[in-house]
């Protein structure tokens, strides 16, 4: 997905100001992964042993998952999508979207954070 998908989407985009925030899941940890990342990133990798280290379920990370996911996740799954093609229309559609005002309250805490840092 990284390859296919995320990659190819920010070659669209201007990524020098970019930050990613690695979840520390496991299955995401794969030293393919974490290299192709750093990569992309660099420096602006916030990840577990990473160049701005955080640990997974860190509570200065979770407004992204306890907002914008549930958020993302409850608009997604509205209409019962049924198949993959319905789903994926749907995830385009409710990230293309969600505005930087709706998220300013959201990530305010991660900005002091990395500031912190």
């Amino acid at each position: 997905m990284i390859t296919n998908f995320f990659i190819p989407e920010l070659n669209n985009q201007d990524v020098q100001e970019l930050w990613f925030q690695q979840d520390g899941a496991t299955c995401h940890t794969a030293r393919a992964t974490i290299d192709l990342l750093k990569d992309t990133f660099g420096d602006r990798l916030i990840r577990r042993f990473g160049p701005v280290n955080w640990p997974p379920r860190s509570c200065d990370l979770t407004p992204l998952d306890h907002f914008l996911w549930g958020y993302v996740k409850s608009l997604v799954y509205a209409d019962k999508p049924r198949t993959l093609d319905h789903l994926e229309d749907n995830i385009r559609r409710v990230i293309a979207d969600i505005r930087p005002q709706m998220l300013g309250k959201s990530h305010r805490k991660l900005d002091v954070r990395l500031d912190y840092i």
